[in-house]
Formats: C-alpha cells, sequence, structure tokens
C-alpha cells in the first residue's frame, strides 16, 4: 500500500506544480486553491508511505515523479522546449528511480 501512496503523492506533486504556474503568482484564486490542496494531499500521501518505506527512497522517488511529471506537462501542456539534453536529463531520473525502487526490495 505504501507504493500506492507513493505515486498517489507523486501524481498530486505534479497537480500542485501545474496549478501553481497557472496561478500567476498566487494572483488567481482557482489555481491557488488547487495548489494548496494539491501540497496538502501530497505531502499526507507522503508521509503514509513513509511509515513503512525508507525515508531515502521514499523522497527520492517522490520528487522524481513530480520532476519528471512536470517536465512532461510543460512540454504538452504549456509549450515548454524539448530537446535532446532535456529528454537525456529525464531519462537520467526515471533511471535512477527504477534503481531506487530496485534496491528497496
Amino acid at each position: 500500500m505504501a507504493w500506492i501512496y507513493l505515486l498517489a503523492a507523486g501524481v498530486l506533486e505534479i497537480v500542485w506544480a501545474f496549478a501553481m504556474k497557472q496561478s500567476d503568482g498566487f494572483s488567481k484564486l482557482t489555481p491557488s486553491l488547487i495548489t494548496l490542496v494539491g501540497m496538502i494531499g501530497s505531502f499526507w500521501l507522503l508521509a503514509l508511505a513513509m511509515r513503512s518505506l525508507p525515508l531515502g527512497t521514499a523522497y527520492t522517488i517522490w520528487t522524481g515523479i513530480g520532476a519528471v511529471g512536470a517536465f512532461i506537462i510543460g512540454i504538452v501542456f504549456l509549450g515548454e522546449q524539448v530537446n535532446a539534453m532535456r529528454i537525456a536529463a529525464a531519462v537520467l531520473i526515471v533511471s535512477g528511480l527504477v534503481l531506487m525502487k530496485v534496491s528497496s526490495a
């Protein structure tokens, strides 16, 4: 169950990061509220996951899901640039996540 909590926490991290971008510096109410609720939910689920997962594993995977997810959302929905270096960086992050999961058996 901890891995499900961790995955959900990572997805909420992507949600709040995107909402924060849309909030225009917290000047728009709805995206600002989504940001705050997403942050609280993400931290709560991360805390639940950390009950049984090692700190380093949980935190690394949580931030990795958020980083790669935000990268993909930025490209797909915000028209951010795609180049070989950015893709290589995302691949390295995902590789690190896989290694972290495998080493936490």
